[in-house]
């Protein structure tokens, strides 16, 4: 017997988002399948192994009604078989999955992309817009602008409705890459070096990713077949103030100096953080007010985000 309350598959359901997504789903009245690589002896899983252009979906679609993909390629971009990794996950089985639950009947598909399939920073130009041409940077930025080229064209041939989300960095408990090491930092009281850094940009508590996700399952538009929506927290504030914002939350007073930025970005490349230039000392900022013309509202404040960012849920 089917259960009475609407179904939703969760891929990635054991990385940092989906360990976030799918207990507010839950929350929300939502019955919950997670699709995972490995099992951790939870009743509600389906072992599906790595994901491709010939992984067996049959099983985790059955009776679905929705679709959240979180899973992808993300931290790969220097390993020997990128290139493929890249392809063969974000692309190809993206799109497999997605033609596969069309086939099973389900309804609702939402696709989380990222924010750089517009580039790495929207330095001296107005905030990203979803409509804006896409400039992606990076393997990673592109493989999901292809994927997302090939979610528009499915949805043109199925009944499913597809939403793309694509979000700047994401942050929450967990959390990884940048949000991890500057947590680390204010905790420990390192000084760094980005009190002169005068940029904005934008933010997502995993909290507020979460609340869209849910929104948007529970209000669908079914005249409008490919959607996009760029999703972020309501404030968009520099790099030195997310910082001390970040060592409030964890009770530190940030230790932060001035440095010209062209010693910053040697500083960086000597780290062997070149990519950091951009995500630290750039501009990126989005302009949500599409999200918001659907009735969703960032559940959570910058602030709040930041501190639930730093306590386990699960404590």
């Amino acid at each position: 017997m089917k259960d009475p309350k609407p179904t939703v598959l969760v891929t990635g359901a054991s990385g940092f988002v989906g360990r976030h997504v799918a207990p507010a789903l839950t929350r929300g009245g939502w019955a919950v399948r997670r699709a995972v690589r490995n099992s951790s002896g939870r009743d509600d899983e389906v072992i599906i192994g790595s994901i491709g252009h010939q992984t067996d979906w049959g099983a985790a679609l059955a009776g679905m009604d929705a679709v959240v993909h979180l899973a992808a390629r993300v931290h790969h971009q220097h390993d020997e078989h990128a290139v493929k990794l890249y392809r063969d996950v974000n692309i190809e089985g993206t799109l497999h999955l997605a033609r596969c639950a069309a086939i099973a009947g389900v309804r609702q598909f939402i696709f989380i992309s990222t924010v750089l399939v517009h580039g790495r920073s929207n330095d001296g130009r107005a905030p990203f817009k979803e409509e804006d041409v896409l400039t992606p940077r990076g393997m990673y930025g592109m493989s999901k602008a292809a994927a997302e080229a090939g979610l528009r064209a499915l949805a043109e041939q199925s009944d499913m409705q597809i939403t793309v989300v694509r979000p700047p960095l994401v942050y929450g408990f967990g959390a990884r890459g940048n949000f991890a090491l500057l947590t680390r930092a204010v905790k420990h009281g390192m000084p760094l070096p980005f009190a002169a850094v005068r940029n904005h940009r934008a933010f997502l508590s995993v909290q507020n990713l979460s609340s869209f996700i849910q929104w948007r399952l529970s209000h669908p538009d079914p005249a409008r077949k490919f959607e996009i929506f760029l999703v972020a927290d309501e404030e968009q504030v520099s790099t030195p103030d997310f910082i001390q914002r970040l060592a409030r939350a964890a009770g530190r007073r940030a230790q932060l100096f001035p440095m010209p930025r062209p010693m910053l970005v040697g500083l960086l490349a000597a780290l062997g953080r070149s990519e950091a230039n951009h995500s630290l000392l750039g501009s990126l900022e989005l302009d949500i007010s599409k999200a918001r013309s659907i009735g969703w509202r960032p559940e959570v404040t910058l602030d709040e985000g930041l501190r639930m960012a730093l306590s386990d849920p699960g404590a």
